[in-house]
């Protein structure tokens, strides 16, 4: 189970990085405890551009994790594992001003998870409010939902997520992921 971070799991903040902006969508904590409870490894893949940008650094997306670990106790839960991709192409400060697999719509961080995890890709849904979420997902070799929070309603009619499954938040997206 492959989760975005932003707009999915939390609000929806633009390059969310301190402790105190962040905020979980309501019932996340409860969508991800249950998929855990039924068996699924739940894996954040989020890209970080403000990282590449300059505005933040790695350290500050890593302690921003520890402090989600830290309030995913307090559901009985956790993630598994955080990958992040910190590049962006055109606006990247030095190093980070690359062109790479790992930011999505690519799936190098899908791919790398899958290796290091054992993950059956075709068995694994990738969920997220971008069409960038869904295109990584789509090219792992996942199935791919679109949720309506953060920017999904703002791509929901795109043509290319007319296929797509739609939920309205995480906690719909974990209900029709467990009933199939």
């Amino acid at each position: 189970m492959f989760l975005d971070r932003d707009g999915t799991i939390n609000v929806e903040k633009g390059y969310l990085y301190k402790i105190e902006d962040f905020e979980f969508i309501p019932g996340a904590p409860e969508a991800i405890k249950r998929l855990k409870d039924a068996g699924f490894l739940v894996i954040v893949v989020s890209n970080q551009s403000g990282v590449g940008r300059g505005y933040f650094d790695e350290r500050a997306v890593e302690t921003l994790h520890r402090h989600i670990q830290q309030e995913l106790v307090a559901y009985g839960t956790s993630i598994d594992a955080f990958y992040f991709c910190p590049h962006h192409p055109g606006e990247g400060v030095g190093d980070y001003m690359v062109v790479c697999n790992c930011r999505k719509d690519a799936p190098g961080m899908l791919l790398q998870a899958a290796v290091e995890y054992d993950i059956d890709l075709q068995q694994s849904f990738m969920i997220g409010d971008k069409l960038a979420d869904i295109e990584a997902g789509q090219r792992a070799g996942c199935q791919s939902i679109l949720v309506m929070t953060g920017y999904g309603e703002s791509i929901a009619t795109k043509p290319e997520v007319i296929q797509v499954a739609k939920c309205p938040d995480l906690v719909c997206a974990a209900s029709l992921i467990l009933e199939q």
